[in-house]
């Protein structure tokens, strides 16, 4: 009976180990509400709405310890729209994330599959539409910078730093797949940030080459079914800086970006074709500044002002956006919170382009040269 006891005692004591060295966690968040859109494609609507704020997703995440510091590591991750039940990205099975790799504590984690880029990793957390205050809604036009995480690198190789006391840097490339045609639909990204206290700082850079034609199987789908295009060009290049730091319960943020996209051969965005680029080259210089304050530990106030600086460089038009966004937001729980957002979006000089008032998330463009969206919801993690 003693030798039976310890037996099982000992069995117990091994499969407690096992648990411990290896590990999967589900995860997720579901951001549900209604909406209400001035003008989308010329009348304006009330409509339900599915991630206005923060895209609905669940995932998969799990690691097995090696030894020595070193573990495998894994995460798959699926978006989907909470109003209808549908895919999100292309109607990809996991078409956020999903990658596997290795992670050393000493030496910073290598991974490969569908990633995020390093300007999503290092400076979109220092936007208002790449975090929790602001998010979709808060998105520089057409998220022409992808700090609102419109698209992931596909086939990517990606390192990631260890915190060197607040400093980590990482750097992202993503094949082309195609024989005969390496540097066709590849990318490229690398950046760095730095949190210390109050003070948070990051650089990130992201090139894009397409190539000629509409490339798919590469770093990006070109299609604009595959939840990867919203600029079909040649080349794409994005890189900036930013900063915020945090005064008690105030935190004040500074980001440009700039964009340069040449030989733009077509573009999607919110459902719709956007006119005026013919072909030529294109810049955007997205000046950002946002605010956070938490009035109480369940209450905080968030706002951000976007000034966009537009060129089309065939024509020499100049048109400008002016974004505004402002939300508070009310926690029930750790994990459940209710929020009110708005944002206003006008364009200026942009006659004979034919390029609107576009905010993300509207479900349409404006007609016209400004469109507003005010939206409730509620947001829940697990």
């Amino acid at each position: 009976m003693k030798k039976t006891l310890f037996a099982l005692a000992a069995l117990g004591a091994f499969s407690a180990a096992a648990q411990a060295q290896s590990s999967v966690a589900l995860y997720g968040l579901i951001d549900a509400g209604v909406a209400y859109v001035n003008n989308s494609g010329g009348n304006s609507n009330w409509a339900a709405a599915s991630g206005m704020v923060n895209v609905s997703r669940w995932g998969l995440e799990g690691s097995e310890d090696l030894g020595n510091g070193l573990k495998a590591i894994f995460k798959l991750e699926n978006g989907f729209n909470i109003a209808n039940g549908k895919l999100g990205q292309g109607g990809r099975e996991f078409g956020r994330q999903a990658y596997v790799g290795l992670s050393s504590a000493q030496f910073g984690a290598l991974t490969i599959g569908r990633q995020y880029d390093s300007v999503v990793d290092y400076l979109a957390p220092l936007t208002l539409n790449g975090s929790a205050y602001g998010g979709v809604m808060a998105s520089h036009p057409y998220d022409n910078d992808n700090t609102n995480n419109s698209f992931r690198i596909n086939n990517s190789v990606k390192y990631s730093s260890v915190n060197y006391n607040g400093l980590t840097f990482g750097a992202l490339y993503g094949f082309s797949n195609k024989a005969g045609g390496f540097s066709d639909n590849r990318a490229y990204s690398f950046g760095t940030a730095y949190n210390n206290g109050p003070l948070s700082l990051a650089a990130a850079y992201l090139q894009i080459n397409r190539g000629n034609g509409n490339l798919g199987g590469g770093a990006l789908d070109s299609s604009a079914s595959s939840g990867d295009a919203i600029f079909l060009a040649s080349r794409q290049r994005v890189f900036g800086v930013g900063g915020s730091y945090a005064f008690g319960p105030a935190t004040v943020g500074l980001v440009w970006t700039h964009t340069q996209l040449d030989n733009v051969a077509s573009t999607n965005f919110n459902s719709t074709a956007i006119g005026g680029f013919n072909g030529q080259s294109v810049r955007f210089d997205n000046y950002e500044i946002n605010a956070k304050y938490a009035l109480t530990p369940a209450v905080s106030l968030a706002g951000a002002y976007t000034f966009t600086d537009g060129k089309l460089d065939a024509t020499g038009q100049k048109p400008k956006w002016h974004t505004v966004t402002l939300q508070a937001d009310y926690h029930l729980s750790k994990r459940t919170d209710v929020y009110l957002e708005g944002t206003y979006q006008k364009v200026a000089d942009n006659e004979g382009t034919g390029l609107n008032a576009a905010i993300n998330g509207a479900g349409g463009v404006s007609s016209t040269d400004s469109q507003v969206m005010v939206g409730t919801g509620i947001r829940h993690r697990f």
